[in-house]
C-alpha cells in the first residue's frame, strides 16, 4: 500500500479545524449545540484520533485501519444526515429528551462541558455559514472525509479476473 500518511493527517487536521469551528461559534457566537451536533462533534474528535494513530503506525494503518476510519465518517455523515433532516422538518425536534440527558452523563460531556455538553435545541435557526446551515456543512465534510478514506482503503486493491 502506498504512503497515506499525509491524506490522514490533513484528514485528522481538518476534523479538528472544525471542532475548533463549532467551539467557535458555540462561545463566541453563542450558538448552543443540540445532541445531535454534540454526536457530530465526537465523530470528529473520533475520527481525527484515529487518522492520527493510524498515520503514526507503520504503513499508515493498512486496509483495515483507513476503513474503520471510513466507518467512523460515515457514522458522523448518518448523524449529521438525521440532523438536516431534523432541521427540514421543524416540528420533529430533539430538544430536551432522553438522549440529551444520557449523552450529558458520559464522562467526556462531565470532563469537558465546554466541548461535549448538549444544551441547544435542534431546530432554533442560526445564520447560514457561507449560505448553508452548520449540519449540511458538516454532511459534506463526512462525506468527503469518507470518500477519501474510502479511496485510500481500496486504492491498489488487486484485481480478480
Amino acid at each position: 500500500m502506498k504512503n497515506t500518511r499525509p491524506l490522514l493527517v490533513a484528514i485528522g487536521i481538518v476534523a479538528l479545524g472544525l471542532v475548533g469551528f463549532a467551539l467557535y461559534l458555540q462561545h463566541v457566537k453563542d450558538m448552543a449545540p443540540c445532541p445531535w451536533c454534540v454526536i457530530q462533534r465526537y465523530c470528529f474528535v473520533g475520527l481525527a484520533i484515529v487518522c492520527f494513530v493510524l498515520a503514526a503506525l507503520p504503513k499508515g494503518g493498512g486496509r483495515a485501519g483507513t476503513f474503520l476510519a471510513a466507518l467512523i465518517a460515515l457514522g458522523g455523515a448518518g448523524s449529521a444526515g438525521w440532523h438536516v433532516w431534523i432541521k427540514a422538518h421543524p416540528s420533529v425536534s430533539c430538544g430536551i429528551d432522553p438522549m440529551e440527558t444520557a449523552l450529558n452523563k458520559i464522562p467526556p460531556a462531565e470532563l469537558l462541558p465546554f466541548l461535549f455538553k448538549a444544551d441547544g435545541f435542534c431546530t432554533t435557526p442560526y445564520p447560514p455559514v457561507i449560505g448553508l446551515d452548520i449540519p449540511v456543512w458538516s454532511l459534506i465534510w463526512f462525506a468527503f472525509f469518507a470518500l477519501a478514506l474510502l479511496w485510500l482503503s481500496f486504492r491498489g486493491a488487486p484485481r480478480r479476473a
